[in-house]
């Protein structure tokens, strides 16, 4: 039986390369053309599969109802929160959960820092878009046109000196986030917080969330925040294995080339 199941599993992911015939199922499968026929038929009374008028089989329209609905009712905040505390009783730091609605980046967890200094952020309310690393991740994952539209039409408040200046600058920090897979807030909004994060993605690969850990220079230093980037990449891997359902996705499997931690706080810091 479990061969059995394998097999029609086996069926879809060669069917979402493209209509096939029964032959070149029965081909990818290794079974005799009968055997294929039983489990195209399953599938097909399921709606998996619809076979076209060609005679070649395709994935069904319930296929995708089921996915749609599965996506639906996911809830990345119940997902990551576990996921949340364990990095927070790891490091001691605040770590929050961010994502973008509406044309704004919002908070929508948070766990409190062990020490005695809180931040003042709160879930629900949004963050400084053009400054914040949950911000940068999830901006950064926007499609080119969107995602230079957004930025031009943004203003861009001078919390510190560190902040991003104009929409040149924060399009280059963008393609930066982009390309290392993970981001920073260094004073970037307030001069004595500093912040580090890394995305969330959903089983298309596409940032549904990012999480990180903030911390004030009271506590630690940036330096010594920007050591945590691993735990912070790693949590937010395990929070996207199991938001996607997929046991082997790994950040890394989106990251093209890799930049060490210490560089690119440099490059944040000129």
């Amino acid at each position: 039986m479990s061969q059995t199941v394998d097999r029609a599993l086996s069926i879809l992911p060669f069917l979402a390369e493209g209509p096939a015939n029964l032959e070149q199922v029965a081909t990818r499968l290794g079974v005799h053309k009968s055997t294929a026929l039983r489990l195209l038929r399953t599938l097909h009374e399921h709606g998996m599969v619809y076979r076209q008028q060609d005679q070649r089989y395709r994935l069904g329209a319930r296929l995708f109802a089921l996915a749609q609905e599965a996506v639906e009712n996911l809830d990345v905040r119940e997902i990551a929160h576990p996921h949340l505390v364990a990095l927070n009783e790891r490091c001691g730091h605040t770590v929050h959960l961010a994502v973008y609605e509406e044309n704004e980046v919002l908070y929508i967890d948070k766990v409190e820092s062990r020490y005695p200094v809180r931040m003042y952020s709160r879930i629900g309310k949004p963050v400084a878009i053009t400054v914040a690393a949950v911000a940068k991740l999830l901006l950064a994952d926007l499609p080119e046109p969107e995602r230079r539209a957004l930025a031009e039409r943004l203003t861009y408040p001078t919390y510190t000196s560190r902040s991003t200046p104009n929409a040149a600058a924060f399009l280059k920090e963008l393609a930066v986030v982009r390309e290392q897979g993970w981001a920073t807030d260094l004073g970037g909004h307030e001069e004595s917080i500093n912040c580090v994060g890394a995305p969330i993605r959903g089983a298309d690969g596409r940032v549904v969330a990012a999480c990180s850990v903030s911390a004030p220079n009271v506590v630690v230093t940036a330096e010594e925040l920007l050591t945590l980037l691993p735990q912070v990449r790693r949590t937010a891997e395990a929070i996207s294995r199991e938001y996607s359902g997929s046991p082997h996705m790994s950040q890394e499997s989106h990251d093209s080339r890799k930049a060490t931690p210490d560089k690119r706080a440099e490059e944040t810091s000129s």
